[in-house]
């Protein structure tokens, strides 16, 4: 992943989604040769000249502050998400050649964290970390996800584009596919020298069109919480919620949680989930642990 390349990709990218009418400018003419804004309209926008917004959509960030990403990223009317991905793209960089380390992996779990997941009896739960590895699950939670859990290495990415039974599984396919890649997206641009997610992104690119496809799309997304809709080959359809939460004592793993809204049939179908669960008695965890 060249940075200056996903610079220049994610800000023209933003730029060409966004009308003069969206952005409050007339637009001057029928005949623009562009999609959506020109290049000098964000500047106008931004508060900077056009040599310098050229710049910084050529791929160059180096030195650019605070204020100016600001600016930039209202004027081209970026989300929460969209934001923070810009200033990870500006924090690489300016970054020392010392600092552009990716961070530690993390793959093993401390025993409390086993724990809590144990003590989690009636919701789904599991812990995934930075490369869409799923590290642990409670029995519920292995249940819920029995199709991906069966592969040797559950990995929430591969199985959505390589497995052929993820698009039965998951309801809106679609929607999940673009959300995931979204996620990776902004992974990447938190840890661009990561050559395991490096090489995660690589191979799907190979062996997936639609990951390669939406991957182009330079789309940033938060996956902190939502609906997730399932075909579960036991029980049937599933409509849940999901919480996203970030695990700060251990950097790179998230632990997410489901629930469904009280009587509804996706709670009968989580109730009688439990009941097979606990016949297949599955472990909470397979991976080493530490303390």
């Amino acid at each position: 992943m060249d940075h200056r390349s996903e610079v220049r990709e994610f800000l023209s990218s933003r730029r060409n989604r966004l009308t003069p009418d969206r952005a409050g400018l007339p637009a001057y003419g029928g005949n623009r040769r562009v999609p959506g804004l020109r290049r000098e309209e964000v500047a106008l926008l931004s508060g900077v000249s056009v040599d310098y917004y050229t710049r910084l959509e050529r791929g160059d960030l180096s030195g650019a502050s605070d204020s100016v990403l600001d600016a930039v990223g209202r004027a081209l009317q970026l989300d929460d998400a969209e934001t923070a991905h810009l200033f990870d793209l500006a924090r690489t960089a300016n970054a020392s050649p010392t600092a552009r380390r990716p961070r530690a992996r993390a793959d093993a779990l401390r025993p409390s964290i086993v724990r809590l997941l144990a003590a989690i009896t009636d919701a789904p739960a599991m812990i995934r970390n930075n490369y869409f590895d799923y590290l642990a699950a409670n029995p519920l939670g292995r249940a819920l996800y029995a199709p991906l859990f069966a592969e040797p290495a559950p990995n929430s990415a591969r199985f959505a584009f390589l497995n052929p039974a993820a698009p039965d599984f998951y309801l809106e396919w679609e929607k999940n596919t673009r959300d995931l890649v979204a996620t990776m997206r902004g992974e990447a641009g938190r840890n661009p020298y990561d050559k395991r997610l490096t090489d995660l992104v690589g191979e799907l690119s190979t062996r997936s069109d639609r990951f390669r496809t939406l991957w182009a799309a330079h789309n940033v997304r938060y996956h902190r919480t939502g609906v997730k809709r399932l075909r579960h080959p036991v029980v049937g359809e599933l409509e849940l919620t999901y919480e996203t939460l970030d695990l700060p004592a251990d950097p790179g793993l998230t632990l997410t949680t489901y629930t469904a809204e009280p009587g509804t049939p996706s709670a009968d179908a989580l109730r009688l989930l439990g009941s097979w669960s606990a016949t297949t008695a599955p472990e909470t965890s397979r991976q080493p642990q530490r303390e």
